[in-house]
């Protein structure tokens, strides 16, 4: 069992993991042992997340989601196979509990009456600078 908050806990049936070689150090024992961790989470499919949470998942636009709603995370930054599946799991937690934040609703404000005249006092200013750096040619 992940445990994401109170409410929300995934099941290990919904994680798929795959073992791969990872490049990197580790000598000619490298070549022989497959320490990296691919973990698959299928968020479009889990009965596991509430349905505004899925959404906001899958809205995101992150490359490690596939066009069938499932979330890659290769893991392969430590040299041994437990510390890999901690890792890929840990970051899987972070990236839902970062999705459960509700974004605020941004709400449309029109300017205030003093900054439009600011604006427009601010451009007439500028305007008379500009004017006193041209030539008066009709006086020539």
């Amino acid at each position: 069992m992940l445990t994401i908050s109170r409410s929300i806990v995934l099941p290990e049936t919904e994680l798929t993991e795959r073992f791969l070689r990872a490049d990197g150090p580790g000598g000619q024992h490298v070549n022989r042992t497959e320490s990296a961790v691919e973990l698959r989470f299928d968020v479009a499919h889990s009965p596991s997340l509430p349905e505004p949470l899925r959404a906001r998942l899958l809205a995101r636009r992150d490359r490690r989601l596939t066009d069938d709603g499932v979330l890659v995370i290769q893991a392969r930054r430590f040299r041994d196979q437990g510390r890999n599946r901690e890792d890929a799991r840990e970051r899987l937690v972070e990236i839902i509990r970062a999705a459960l934040v509700v974004p605020k609703a941004r709400i449309a404000t029109k300017p205030t009456r003093g900054s439009k005249e600011r604006r427009l006092a601010g451009k007439q200013q500028r305007g008379k600078i500009k004017q006193t750096r041209s030539r008066d040619w009709s006086r020539e």
